[in-house]
């Protein structure tokens, strides 16, 4: 590890003091512990290797639990070393302390308390070694002090964890696999379920050619958009409560779903009872507990999903479909067809009207990346709401790991310090921060952490007055009632500036680009505050309860349907 993201304290001061000794880790002083868990996340989503965050007892570990829970439920690799009160008091209620394995129990993957020197170098290998194996996932080290300030006898060799021994590999021959391949040649409106794992296994080149052998169209999830070329024509885009309306009618009309890499969230099925009913599934999943947890599978194939479809390719081959004959060609042209009418009403392709739409911005952000030909080294981190769910509808991402956001949680607040550790994992690449005025605030303090760390980030805040996602659920739900979902901002440019950064404010369409452009040239952070539309929404949208096909449109008084691809 080269990077650490932290923020000292008494109980962990003697591990401060030993990193003065090891000039080869540079450590980041972040300004909330909250901050130092994401950055540690955004570090590993960018890079693929483990983030590794720091913090003291009691408040300082406390702090850390929203970003342990963020990487959790994401499958993201991270190692948090908290220091604990001296053995001697635990559990006397001593200044500072809390039960902070027993608090984190539900939301690691495993946790350590360590009270003695010489169980420090095992228990921090092995963290590092559950947190990358197998689903990868969030590990907990808490140290006591006087096992920091004790004396051992240092062997790295002999702290090395037993080998991990992954799930059984499916072999070519075995009833699962000669299942899945028979319900893959039987199939004639197959769907491929693209999900993080993909990514995670690093098989976005197997996963492609699979596509491309078999002909087979791939649908996405939030966290599984990077993992297929948007580019790439069998990708339809995402699926879920914000997905394609043609994405969402294909899966319900499939009659096999290749589940690649995901887990079947809530957000991605709708209604379980309607989900796809025709379609007989197959699960390639690496961790056995997602096996039929959310819904039913036919055939599991447990394992690394690289290894899988490495498995599975051979045995296919024969049975490819030949182009242009044969009935996934007539499954494609049926899915393509189906995207005419909402392209022609896109918001994308309406004429300026003078007033400033989220979706314009994000979609100018990517086409000035693609003037500049930076879309393949562009990182967009999102923090959640509305804003998110258009980046994914708008932003065309190209590349592997070059979309960071949060999933399962959901956490507001995460963009700016997990852009923070996606620069430091890939320094070469433009990082873009995409937050709403709400989540800004809650992590803005992370600015002067930029400046202090001489980071060129840029950030767009998509600024519409409103807790946007909470409005429109008000709009549409609760009969316009704007509980607590307006919200006050301090004037965003001037916050950049006291905190040493330069900013701009954007208000109409023609100044999206120059802005961006500008931000991006400028070799340094640089804040934009886009003054967008208050009152629009993110359409389709599946309304709770409702089966997948089951969309909202925007109402026929708007003149803007639900998204499609720009032509």
């Amino acid at each position: 590890m080269t990077t650490v993201f932290g923020y000292p304290g008494g109980a962990i001061l003697p591990v401060y003091d030993a990193l003065r000794k090891f000039p080869t880790i540079h450590h980041v002083l972040v300004r909330h512990e909250q901050g130092a868990a994401h950055m540690a996340d955004g570090y590993a989503r960018a890079s693929g290797r483990v983030g590794v965050c720091m913090a003291t007892s009691g408040p300082g570990a406390t702090n850390l639990v929203t970003g342990l829970a963020t990487a959790m439920l994401d499958s993201i690799p991270v190692v948090a070393i908290t220091g604990q009160v001296s053995s001697k008091v635990l559990g006397t209620d001593a200044f500072q302390e809390v039960d902070i394995t027993g608090i984190t129990l539900p939301i690691t993957k495993h946790n350590f308390l360590v009270t003695h020197a010489e169980q420090i170098a095992p228990a921090v290998r092995e963290a590092i070694q559950i947190a990358t194996s197998g689903r990868p996932g969030p590990v907990l080290v808490d140290i006591t002090k006087d096992a920091q300030q004790a004396a051992t006898i240092f062997d790295f060799e002999a702290a090395k964890p037993k080998p991990y021994r992954p799930h059984p590999m499916l072999k070519a021959e075995s009833h699962s696999m000669c299942e899945a391949v028979e319900l893959i040649r039987a199939s004639k409106k197959a769907v491929i379920l693209a999900g993080h794992g993909i990514v995670e296994s690093g098989a976005e080149k197997e996963v492609l050619e699979f596509a491309e052998l078999m002909q087979i169209p791939i649908a996405s999830t939030l966290l599984g958009l990077d993992a297929v070329p948007a580019a790439h024509p069998l990708s339809l885009g995402m699926m879920g409560m914000h997905g394609e309306s043609w994405v969402n009618n294909a899966i319900q009309q499939a009659d096999l779903l290749l589940a690649f890499g995901m887990r079947f969230d809530d957000r991605v099925t709708g209604n379980l009872a309607h989900y796809s009913p025709k379609s007989k599934k197959i699960h390639v999943e690496i961790d056995p507990s997602e096996i039929n947890k959310n819904v039913r599978v036919d055939v599991a194939l447990i394992g690394d999903l690289k290894e899988v479809v490495r498995v599975l390719l051979p045995q296919l081959g024969s049975s490819a479909p030949k182009k242009g004959n044969n009935d996934r060609t007539t499954w494609l042209k049926e899915i393509n067809s189906s995207k005419g009418t909402a392209a022609v009403r896109d918001i994308i392709n309406l004429p300026d009207n003078g007033l400033l739409y989220a979706a314009h911005v994000i979609h100018d952000i990517w086409r000035e990346a693609q003037a500049a030909g930076r879309e393949h080294e562009t990182i967009i981190v999102t923090d959640v709401g509305q804003h998110q769910m258009w980046e994914a509808q708008y932003f065309k991402h190209e590349a592997p790991r070059s979309l960071v956001t949060s999933g399962g949680l959901g956490t507001m607040g995460f963009a700016l310090p997990a852009a923070i550790g996606a620069k430091f994992a890939c320094p070469e690449k433009d990082v873009w921060v995409i937050a709403g005025d709400g989540g800004f605030q809650m992590t803005a303090a992370e600015l002067s952490t930029i400046v202090q760390e001489k980071l060129a980030i840029n950030v767009a805040v998509i600024n519409n007055g409103f807790l946007g996602m909470v409005r429109q659920w008000q709009e549409t739900f609760y009969d316009k009632n704007y509980s607590a979902s307006p919200i006050l901002s301090p004037d965003f440019v001037m916050l950049a500036n006291a905190h040493g950064i330069a900013a701009a404010n954007v208000t109409k369409r023609a100044e999206v680009t120059p802005t961006v452009e500008k931000a991006r040239k400028s070799g340094k952070a640089f804040v934009i505050n886009f003054a967008v539309e208050k009152e629009d929404g993110v359409y389709p949208m599946i309304a709770p309860g409702a089966a997948l096909h089951e969309m909202v449109r925007r109402p026929q008084k708007d003149p803007l349907l639900e998204t499609a691809e720009d032509e």
